[in-house]
């Protein structure tokens, strides 16, 4: 049992989806900064001071706090704000990994194309050709 463990850890696949994971999580952090660092501050500016963090609507009488976390401590709330953000992560990561996706299946377009216009044999010099003719004519008679 161990041997075959060692077997499925050894295989090329369980390596590639291991670094693709932690590739993937070090990815998203990158993005959550971008969105919560850059973006959602110009978006915050150009509208006029938008916080979407502390939107939020009180499902209990008792929340009567201003920000998100005070009010979750007071009962619950419902915080659209942070879905909102958290939709803003989701389509950037989805557009940069749709471009990323585009140029690789670019590359392999352009490869693929490479290698057919490779596997075109060159044309026969003209001598042998010349001779083939003569060959094809004396094979008809």
């Amino acid at each position: 049992m161990i041997k075959e463990f060692q077997e499925f850890i050894a295989k090329g696949n369980v390596i590639d989806l291991a670094v693709g994971i932690i590739i993937g999580g070090a990815f998203a952090l990158i993005v959550s900064s971008l969105v919560e660092d850059i973006i959602m501050p110009i978006v915050g500016a150009i509208f006029g001071g938008f916080d979407f963090s502390n939107y939020f609507i009180a499902l209990s009488p008792e929340v009567t706090a201003l920000s998100l976390d005070a009010a979750r401590e007071q009962g619950a709330v419902f915080a659209y704000g942070n879905f909102i953000t958290v939709m803003i992560n989701f389509l950037i990561l989805a557009w940069i990994i749709f471009l990323m996706v585009k140029a690789v299946n670019n590359l392999r377009r352009r490869l693929a194309a490479e290698e057919k216009v490779a596997e075109v044999p060159p044309a026969p010099p003209a001598d042998v050709m010349l001779l083939t003719e003569i060959r094809d004519l004396l094979a008809k008679k």
